[in-house]
C-alpha cells in the first residue's frame, strides 16, 4: 500500500472513530468544545483547595475590575453563566464563577451534605482562599438561596446582592421534584418544559447521553433536594434583615420558581427591586442574558 493510501486510510479510521465517539458520548464532545472555546476567548480555569476539597472556578474580565461572584443552581455549573458573564466582563467587571462542591469540575465527595448552608460556607471559604474580601454577589435558583445565607451570615463581605429566579422561600414545589433527575426521554421533555418556554427537541442519541449524565450525578441532586425540602435552610426570616441593595431578576414564565415567589421576596426585602423579563423562564440568565445584562450593569454601577 502506498504512503498516500495509508494516510487516507488512517484519516478515514480517525473520522469513523470520531463519529462513533460523538454518537456514544455527545455530551462529552460538547463539553470539551465549550472548554476550548472559552479558553480561546480569555476565560481562565483554575482550581483551589477549600476546606480540604478541590474546587474548580472560572474567571474573566479585567484583573483590576470590580469583583463579581456568581453562584450557579442545583445540578448546574460555572458554565451556566456563559451567556451573561461575558457581557458583565465586557462592562468592566472581574467575574468569578465557582463550581460548587459536587458540581461541574469540582470534587464530588460522598461525605458532604450538599445542603444550602454547607454550600454557603464553602463559598465563604472560597472567597478567603482566592483573597476576595468584599464582592458583589449573585445567585441563580439554589445558588440564590446560598447567596442569601452568605449575605446574612457575612454582610460585610457583600456589597450588593443579586438573586436570579432564586430559591429560598419555604414553598413546596408544585411539580414532581423527581424530574430533576430524569430517567426517561419523556421525563427529560417534561423537565425541559418546566425550565424554558420553548424547550428543544433532543435527537435520540443526545437524549440518551443526557440521561446517562443525569443518572451519574443523581445522588448529589437527591441529597441537595432532600435537604432543601426540609425547610431548614429557608430564607423567609433572613430577607427582612438584609441591609445591602438587592436586585431580584425573574423570568415571567418561570415554572420552577414562579414569579409569585419573586414578588414575595420583594415584599420581604423592602430595599430590593424586582425586574421581570417577559418570555423568559427559569433559565433566564442564559436565554435572556442580552435583556438582563444592562439592568445588572446599571444596578452594579450605581
Amino acid at each position: 500500500m502506498s504512503l498516500g493510501k495509508k494516510v487516507g486510510l488512517g484519516v478515514g479510521l480517525l473520522l469513523v472513530a470520531g463519529v462513533f465517539g460523538f454518537w456514544r458520548r455527545p455530551v462529552s464532545y460538547f463539553n470539551e468544545s465549550m472548554y476550548v472555546r472559552d479558553s480561546l476567548s480569555g476565560v481562565e480555569n483554575r482550581e483551589v483547595k477549600v476546606d480540604g476539597y478541590r474546587l474548580h472556578y472560572e474567571t474573566e474580565g479585567p484583573a483590576n475590575g470590580p469583583v463579581l461572584v456568581l453562584v450557579h443552581g442545583l445540578g448546574g455549573r460555572a458554565e451556566d453563566w456563559r451567556d451573561l458573564a461575558p457581557l458583565l466582563a465586557k462592562a468592566g467587571f472581574r467575574v468569578y464563577l465557582p463550581d460548587l462542591i459536587g458540581y461541574g469540575r469540582s470534587q464530588k465527595p460522598r461525605d458532604f451534605s450538599y445542603a444550602v448552608h454547607d454550600e454557603a460556607k464553602i463559598v465563604v471559604d472560597y472567597l478567603d482562599a482566592v483573597g476576595l474580601k468584599q464582592v458583589d454577589l449573585g445567585g441563580w435558583s439554589m445558588g440564590g438561596a446560598i447567596a442569601q445565607h452568605l449575605a446574612f451570615d457575612h454582610p460585610e463581605r457583600v456589597r450588593r446582592l443579586m438573586l436570579f429566579d432564586s430559591a429560598g422561600l419555604y414553598v413546596l414545589p408544585g411539580w414532581d421534584t423527581r424530574l430533576f433527575t430524569p430517567a426517561t426521554p419523556v421525563e427529560l421533555d417534561q423537565l425541559d418544559a418546566l425550565l424554558m418556554p420553548n424547550p428543544p427537541q433532543w435527537p435520540g442519541f443526545l437524549a440518551r447521553d443526557i440521561l446517562r449524565v443525569s443518572d451519574h450525578r443523581a445522588w448529589i441532586i437527591h441529597r441537595a433536594l432532600d435537604a432543601m425540602l426540609t425547610g431548614n435552610d429557608a430564607t423567609d426570616h433572613l430577607l427582612p434583615q438584609l441591609k445591602m441593595p438587592v436586585l431580584l431578576v425573574w423570568g415571567a414564565e418561570d415554572k420552577i420558581i414562579p414569579l409569585s415567589q419573586g414578588e414575595a421576596m420583594h415584599r420581604l426585602a423592602p430595599q430590593s427591586e424586582l425586574d421581570v423579563f417577559a418570555g423568559c423562564g427559569h433559565l433566564a440568565p442564559g436565554g435572556c442574558a442580552a435583556q438582563i445584562a444592562p439592568k445588572v450593569v446599571e444596578f452594579l454601577k450605581r
